[in-house]
């Protein structure tokens, strides 16, 4: 169930919010729900780029077993650093 939440924003903002949530196919609302869920996900830990890079050294790193979760870091960090330059 949601909740009705009121917020004041001013007109210059407002227009540029509802103009950025028109070319994103959505209503001012669901921009602004969208905004806020992004805001309050949980950072994504940053990939080391160190562990892929130190393969032939017996350090650990095994990207047979973690490149999975490896990969699926460096894309979040990626994908974090455009939400970020974006806004």
């Amino acid at each position: 169930m949601m909740a009705r939440t009121q917020i004041t924003l001013d007109p210059e903002t407002r227009a540029r919010a509802r103009a950025r949530a028109a070319q994103l196919g959505l209503s001012l609302a669901a921009y602004l729900r969208r905004l806020v869920a992004e805001d309050l996900r949980e950072t994504p830990r940053v990939a080391n780029p160190s562990t892929v890079f130190n393969l032939g050294r017996s350090e650990g790193a095994d990207i047979a077993r973690h490149k999975n979760r490896m990969v699926g870091e460096a894309v979040s960090a990626g994908r974090a650093r455009r939400l970020s330059t974006s806004r």
